[in-house]
């Protein structure tokens, strides 16, 4: 005899796909807003700023956990961090259509609205960074040996922001673009609010991998000149 309890259970249907798929769908944006927000985002690269290293139209994953457990950038880290100053005033951003919306809100690109810029970390508060001529960048009165930096570029520009000695502030950050004669970093913007520091509460993390095209995919850690100063 089979009983009334046992009958139903084998008879028990299951919820038809289409009934459990918004919840699943539900679910997944929840998860990809949650990485989004605390733990990695996708970060396009807007300009030819980073070069050699980084390349207009790379995709970079960038960690934004590390922040949350009270780390702050260290020289030679490449950081994103939102626009600080006006630095990214006229510059033309093109209005993103739907899909790009929706890629943007669940982390897998970046938000075509959002005015971010990204750069290496040359010094830290407490520093002092100096350049004259055609170099070489000198952090702590100690010369960087930068590689990393454009080829057929020098470390600083012959012009009347390229020559620079600065004092760090604490909080702050110097940054400098890779390709020195083409980057509008921290040497064009001492006449703003932070005389051309990047306030560390302004950065959403380091970049770590370049994760698009798959042809170019690699890290991005910290040069061995950095551990010197």
């Amino acid at each position: 005899m089979v009983r009334a309890g046992a009958r139903r259970a084998g008879t028990r249907r299951n919820r038809p796909f289409w009934v459990e798929l918004p919840l699943l769908v539900g679910i997944a944006l929840i998860l990809a807003l949650l990485i989004k927000t605390f733990l990695v985002q996708a970060f396009s690269i807007p300009s030819e700023s980073m070069q050699n290293t980084l390349q207009k139209g790379d995709r970079v994953l960038v960690d934004k956990l590390t922040p949350w457990f009270g780390s702050e950038p260290e020289r030679g880290e490449v950081v994103v961090f939102h626009d600080p100053d006006g630095w990214l005033d006229g510059v033309a951003v093109d209005p993103p259509n739907t899909v790009q919306k929706v890629l943007s809100f669940i982390g897998v690109m970046p938000s075509a609205e959002e005015k971010d810029l990204i750069k290496r970390v040359i010094g830290v508060g407490g520093d002092t960074v100096e350049c004259a001529g055609d170099g070489p960048v000198k952090v702590n009165g100690k010369a960087l040996d930068e590689p990393y930096v454009f080829p057929g570029n020098t470390p600083c520009s012959n012009d009347d922001k390229g020559t620079f000695k600065v004092t760090v502030p604490q909080g702050k950050l110097w940054v400098m673009g890779d390709h020195r004669q083409a980057s509008a970093d921290s040497r064009y913007h001492s006449d703003d609010r932070n005389k051309g520091m990047v306030p560390v509460d302004e950065v959403v993390g380091r970049a770590v991998v370049i994760a698009w095209p798959a042809g170019r995919w690699n890290t991005l850690p910290v040069p061995a000149t950095f551990s010197e100063n």
